[in-house]
């Protein structure tokens, strides 16, 4: 058998090949989100009004946001004294005269504690300069050199901007500022103490209309949200997140605060810090700002410590004491009594903490926390906002 060799088809064949050509940027894929332009600019426009509204308007809005937060911190001790046949206005009342009376009590306590604190104002005051002035020849050179240079800078700025003459005729003046008066400071001072008291009695009042009035309101809400079964529905859970979480946060948020506020005077107290009770008391409240509070805490404790025992070893112990009640209060038993009631990430706080404190200053760290909360219970029942509690949300 004899074997022919076969040439391959191309070799007889005019035809080429077709060439690989290349990728075209119209075969690439193109992805096109429609964006409304005037939605996207109204939407933009709305935030920047809501935000002015709220800082325009904090003077009322706090208020009524405190009242509200308030009254859901209390109202499990009323319901549970409507339980046992108290009437809910009754029991409202009882249990804010009693808040009252025993704050009153305990800051007319510590009303001697209070003075003794401003009375020694001005010791601490001359320590402190005694301590700058003992390390000053350490230092004097560098801030002489820097006096010096500030004054020929300044020197040849004034000659830099010398006024031109006063035309013919015309004399010139010079306005001199007015003296300082004292009087002006305290009688601006005694109406912010007054605005302070007027606006506590308007909460007062405020949370006890609240807590009368028990669920009128959730039933109100579920009426007016629509004829629709499933919208009342979806009305109902919200506000009964709203209330689990809120309520939840707000007892844990007292009760750690109670127990920074103990531990810190317990510990001042040893340790032999001057008015431990009422720099307890100071540790308990900025104990409940997330993140700032255990840092300003450490911080003026840090302060306290180096004015009355003038030595840093002291100041860095009294600090060291603040840190360690308010670290471990903060990782092991907040984190424990609240378990998942926030759910929410630690960045979503930190941000609504910049936010808040941006409009209501303190007032707004204060209460970041709980509005958040709110806002993601309404997220996450709401579609069209689903994908803010998403952002929220761990």
């Amino acid at each position: 058998m004899t074997l022919k060799a076969v040439e391959p088809r191309a070799a007889h064949t005019d035809a080429k090949a077709p060439e690989p050509q290349p990728a075209r940027a119209a075969d690439a894929i193109d992805v096109r989100v429609p964006v409304d332009v005037r939605s996207a600019a109204l939407t933009v426009l709305a935030v920047i009004a809501v935000i002015l509204l709220l800082q325009y308007a904090q003077s009322m809005i706090i208020p009524i946001v405190l009242g509200v937060l308030i009254s859901y911190a209390l109202d499990p001790i009323v319901s549970w004294l409507e339980r046992v046949h108290v009437p809910r206005p009754l029991g409202a009342a009882i249990l804010l005269l009693t808040l009252v009376g025993a704050g009153g009590t305990l800051l007319y306590g510590l009303r001697f504690e209070a003075s003794a604190i401003v009375d020694e104002l001005p010791q601490a005051a001359k320590r402190f300069r005694r301590l700058v002035e003992a390390d000053r020849p350490k230092t004097a050179n560098a801030i002489q050199q820097m006096q010096k240079a500030a004054s020929e800078l300044e020197k040849a700025a004034n000659s830099a901007a010398t006024p031109p003459p006063a035309p013919s005729g015309v004399q010139r003046v010079q306005v001199e500022p007015p003296p300082f008066d004292i009087t002006s400071y305290l009688l601006w001072g005694s109406v912010g103490v007054a605005a302070a008291v007027g606006q506590l009695v308007l909460i007062l009042f405020l949370v006890y209309f609240l807590l009368a009035s028990g669920d009128l309101y959730r039933r109100k809400l579920v009426k007016i949200a629509g004829p629709s079964l499933t919208k009342k529905k979806i009305t109902l859970q919200i506000l009964s997140d709203i209330d689990r979480q809120i309520e939840t946060f707000l007892l844990v948020q007292v009760f750690t605060s109670t127990i920074v506020a103990i531990a810190t005077w317990l510990a001042f107290r040893w340790m032999g810090v001057e008015q431990a009770a009422v720099w307890g008391i100071v540790a308990g409240v900025f104990n409940s700002i997330p993140y700032f509070g255990p840092v300003l805490v450490t911080g003026g404790t840090a302060l306290v410590g180096f004015l009355q025992f003038g030595n840093i070893p002291m100041a860095i112990l009294v600090s060291g004491v603040a840190f360690v009640i308010t670290t471990l209060e903060g990782m092991l038993l907040t984190p424990w009594l609240t378990s998942r009631a926030a759910r929410m990430n630690a960045v979503a706080i930190f941000v609504g903490l910049l936010f808040w404190g941006w409009v209501w200053n303190v007032w707004g760290m204060l209460l970041a926390v709980p509005m958040l909360m709110v806002l993601k219970s309404v997220c996450d029942h709401v579609e069209e906002l689903k994908p803010v509690g998403e952002l929220l949300g761990e």
